[in-house]
């Protein structure tokens, strides 16, 4: 049978572009099939023809729209009819929706329109042209994404000074191409960095210098301008270095709180992975501590330009703006650290070779004043996050749960024998000492491990828990921060409680922990440690009872005494007010000799803590720290 000519036709439009509507349908028909077809990714079901009327295949017109989408071919795209079409003759025009989801969740929101023709058809067909996307598309044009970076908020202290902010810092690197003795230029640069407390890892640099580009710029260390111009003189004649000027948002020295505070730095190829809508090569982002944990907040949002590349007539690439999302800059966050404390703490931690932690409270309101922690000040929070037993230190806690309950008094005879057994376990003193019949207030100044075992049995496993709770340790508190409370040991055996009476145990703790116990001993009264002021935390937790009166007067006394006739004594000295005190050995692995060192005390509105890890008996590392912390905060 012989095809009609109408036939021929009709299977033609099916081969050149996709089905058209029959003619009795309305355009919008036609629209609704192309946008669900555009939202799909395949067109197959529509028929396209040109602007001047050529019919066009729907894979080309895909091809043609995703051209012009450029840098947003990956972006989340809806679109819609907006409103009913307009129809003179044989077009009809429809206005869409058209709704781009960019990074960062940005909506960027427009009308479009898209024209349809029946004629020489016998159906609506889509006119596909440039505009459909976005009316000032023209043919060869693409969508370009510009980002630009917000103002990093800084770091305030308590008055809103910047404890973090924008400083001159220079990066030193090297360049293959002027490397003539690369062994001899790590010597050398290893040497100057030395001398400056920079340690540089060169381990990788040959294979790095290896796989560079001849004129590669290969980051070495970014060092303040302060500690770049020391050692100028000796880095820069060297054959082979280069070097860059850029500013950075820093601390007042390095050190300064380092582990607390965090960094900021170039986002790194693990950073741009995980947040690939916000971050981009080239921005900084906080690594470690606050800067971290409140990176949203201090870092603000990008803004967003969404452009249109043009080539001119005479080559040139234009670029013109059709849409901007202005950037949001980060807001700052206010904490309480003092830069005259902080810098005290750092000061004495430098001088010690073990990981060691310190932290100073006020003790009026519970604010930290200092997080500090050795020898690397950029490594992990211990002076937060530390889980370690207290040592001694805990007597001071067991001795007002024992005053407290009346079980004893500062001036009770309270033998101190070289061994105690409990249950079949012995318990001695430290180098084997023995006090003999003593009054407690001795006992405790010379931080008696056997008296304090014998009394375990009248403080009991309700009285350790309480009067642990009464002075914070184990409670619920955010410094807005991650924080470590204190676990306190259940003493539900004669022999762990014995233990837990003086700092052994399963009683671990943390230096934040103690040094707001002993705030609450210098008060009269817990408060929950204070970092973090705005934004505020959730739960921050809220103040502790009254302690009691007598107790607490007599345990101040009895810490006293530890440094004026106690394992102390280097203390006396130290300028400024009274110090109150007690010292801590904490063994933490059974069958080793290694201890950690503590001391935790108060000075007039200044309670601390700290701890030495491995640093023997407190008297050893943890008090010269202490000297050194005070000597230089009463200068």
């Amino acid at each position: 049978m012989r095809r009609t000519t109408a036939g021929l036709a009709a299977l033609f439009l099916f081969a050149a572009g996709g089905l058209a509507g029959c003619s009795d349908d309305p355009p919008e028909d036609a629209v609704e099939a192309f946008l669900a077809g555009w939202k799909k990714g395949e067109l197959k079901d529509v028929g396209f023809v040109g602007a001047d009327g050529t019919r066009l295949a729907a894979d080309d017109v895909l091809s043609r729209l995703r051209e012009l989408y450029g840098d947003l071919d990956q972006a989340p795209l809806d679109v819609s009819v907006a409103g009913d079409p307009k129809t003179t003759g044989d077009t009809s025009t429809t206005p869409i929706n058209v709704k781009w989801t960019l990074p960062g969740s940005v909506n960027w929101e427009y009308q479009s329109a898209v024209r349809t023709t029946k004629a020489k058809s016998d159906g609506w067909q889509v006119i596909w042209e440039p505009t459909v996307l976005q009316p000032e598309l023209a043919p060869g044009d693409k969508l370009r994404l510009r980002r630009e970076a917000p103002k990093r908020a800084a770091i305030q202290d308590a008055e809103g000074k910047p404890l973090f902010g924008p400083q001159k810092v220079t990066v030193v690197g090297v360049s293959p191409v002027k490397i003539k003795d690369l062994p001899q230029l790590q010597k050398d640069l290893d040497r100057s960095f030395k001398k400056i407390g920079v340690e540089v890892k060169f381990d990788d640099l040959k294979a790095r210098v290896d796989q560079a580009d001849e004129g590669a710029f290969i980051d070495l260390v970014t060092l303040r301008s302060a500690d770049y111009l020391k050692i100028k003189p000796e880095i820069y004649p060297l054959k082979g270095t280069v070097f860059r000027n850029e500013e950075r948002q820093l601390a007042p020295t390095r050190a300064f709180a380092r582990a607390l505070l965090g960094t900021v730095d170039a986002a790194t190829k693990e950073d741009i992975e995980k947040n690939p809508d916000t971050l981009t090569a080239g921005d900084q982002v906080g690594h470690g501590g606050l800067q971290q944990t409140y990176e949203t907040t201090l870092r603000g949002t990008s803004g967003l330009s969404v452009t249109i590349s043009r080539e001119a007539a005479d080559g040139e690439v234009e670029e013109s703006p059709i849409f901007t999302s202005e950037p949001v800059d980060g807001k700052p966050i206010k904490v309480t650290l003092d830069t005259a404390v902080q810098n005290a703490a750092d000061q004495a931690l430098a001088a010690e070779k073990q990981p060691s932690s310190l932290v100073a409270i006020r003790v009026s309101d519970g604010a930290v004043l200092a997080a500090a922690n050795g020898p690397d000040p950029g490594g992990v929070n211990t002076a937060f996050t530390g889980q370690v037993p207290p040592g001694s230190t805990f007597k001071a806690i067991s001795a007002y749960g024992l005053l407290a309950g009346g079980a004893v008094q500062a001036s009770t005879v309270v033998d101190c024998p070289k061994t105690y057994t409990v249950d079949g376990r012995e318990f001695k003193n430290s180098h084997d000492e023995a006090l003999g019949k003593v009054q407690f207030h001795v006992d405790f100044a010379k931080s008696c491990n056997t008296a304090f075992a014998s009394l375990s049995s009248k403080l009991g496993s309700a009285g350790l828990q309480d009067a642990s709770k009464a002075l914070g340790l184990g409670t619920t508190w955010n410094a807005g921060v991650e924080s470590f409370p204190g676990q306190i040991s259940d003493g539900g055996t004669a022999t762990e409680l014995a233990a837990a009476t003086f700092g052994q145990g399963s009683t671990i703790v943390s230096p934040v922990a103690m040094a707001a116990a002993t705030a609450a001993i210098a008060k009269g009264q817990f408060q929950p440690p204070k970092l973090v002021l705005d934004p505020a935390p959730a739960d921050a937790g809220a103040p502790g009872p009254a302690l009691n009166e007598g107790a607490v007067k007599a345990l101040r006394d009895m810490m006293r005494e530890v440094v004026t006739d106690g394992t102390a004594t280097s203390l006396r000295s130290v300028p400024g007010k009274p110090v109150h005190g007690k010292t801590g050995t904490a063994e933490f692995q059974t069958g080793s000799e290694d201890t950690h060192s503590w001391f935790i005390g108060y000075q007039d509105d200044i309670a601390f803590a700290v701890m030495v890890q491995k640093g023997g008996a407190g008297s050893e590392a943890a008090v010269p720290i202490v000297k050194r912390f005070l000597t230089t905060l009463n200068r």
